[in-house]
């Protein structure tokens, strides 16, 4: 299948793994590439730029298909060194970079010039109008269904996604919801040039995470998602636990005058890695996607891939031609 995405990015099918904390690893990204999607490292993941310029380094040698890096500019408690960490991306010869977050143009200068191709995830339609401004070569567009923070609009992926198309001229993909050649049909015919998978690249036999974490995706179904942090407009998508419980009861409790420092303890990364890599399931929140309703099965991501793919091409040529009779 040819869209935009694909011949822009140099992968074989319209499918990009998301940039996902603890998670984007060598292993998954290079998974992902292998099966002809476009994998993802998690720059922040690494302790350090030196360390990410290791993973780069694992990671092409486990495949010779593209692959980047995500780099997401967030509030944090402790701002990371992040033109460090562009160096080493750029000096490990990686050409694509997802951003995410914050507005990336400060940072575009020294990418752009070293030939480095960036997608920007956005949640609205007007932070794609700007990412496609400033010069970012596609975007990833992520509606309310999606894991993580979905922005402060709450608008779904049937309304942003057409919204996009008729806006951009830069390819971009859907996020959110994406799980199967339905997602990848439904994408395609709302003006997307492709599908952005965080949550279901979780539960694949490559994601290197604690099989806790794979169990309670196929336990979750449609309605076991909840929102945190909404008061403090940082707002973000996670499985409900006891700890989305805490949060959301000191919110209530503290009102107005809440502050990050009242829920350090329960969004920090050290927490957040005790969940996904020791299976501590109630120890932090988590970033999970509606589409963990969806999900009933553990397949490896050349299993997943090759599935969406055959499931698109029968829905396209088969259901939706009908149609036409």
């Amino acid at each position: 299948m040819k869209t935009r995405f694909t011949e822009a990015f140099g992968v074989r099918h319209p499918i990009m793994q998301g940039g996902m904390n603890h998670v984007g690893y060598a292993e998954l990204a290079s998974a992902v590439s292998n099966a002809g999607g476009l994998g993802i490292l998690t720059a922040l993941t690494q302790p350090t730029p030196a360390d990410l310029a290791r993973e780069i380094r694992r990671c092409r040698a486990m495949t010779d298909q593209p692959f980047g890096v995500n780099l997401t500019f967030l509030p944090s408690f402790k701002p990371p060194p992040y033109m460090d960490y562009i160096a080493a991306i750029i000096d490990e010869g990686v050409t694509i970079v997802e951003t995410a977050g914050r507005n990336p143009e400060d940072y575009l200068p020294d990418l752009k010039q070293a030939g480095v191709r960036v997608i920007h995830k956005c949640t609205s339609v007007r932070h794609a109008e700007k990412a496609q401004a400033i010069g970012c070569d596609a975007v990833s567009v992520d509606g309310f269904e999606c894991a993580g923070h979905p922005g402060e609009d709450d608008v779904p992926n049937f309304i942003l996604l057409p919204r996009a198309a008729e806006v951009l001229r830069i390819p971009f993909l859907a996020s959110g919801g994406m799980s199967d050649g339905r997602s990848l049909v439904a994408a395609l015919a709302l003006g997307a040039d492709g599908i952005n998978m965080g949550t279901r690249f979780l539960a694949t036999r490559d994601a290197p995470v604690h099989p806790n974490v794979k169990q309670a995706l196929l336990d979750a179904d449609e309605r076991s998602t909840t929102l945190v942090m909404r008061s403090l407009r940082n707002t973000e998508r996670v499985l409900r636990n006891t700890a989305s419980t805490a949060i959301q009861k000191i919110e209530t409790q503290k009102g107005d005058t809440i502050d990050i420092s009242d829920i350090r303890h329960l969004v920090a990364g050290a927490a957040n890695r005790s969940v996904i890599q020791d299976g501590e399931m109630d120890a932090a929140v988590w970033s999970c996607g509606m589409v963990a309703g969806l999900i009933d099965d553990i397949p490896t991501v050349a299993e997943l891939i090759d599935r969406i793919m055959v499931e698109a091409a029968e829905i396209i040529g088969g259901k939706l031609a009908e149609t036409l009779n």
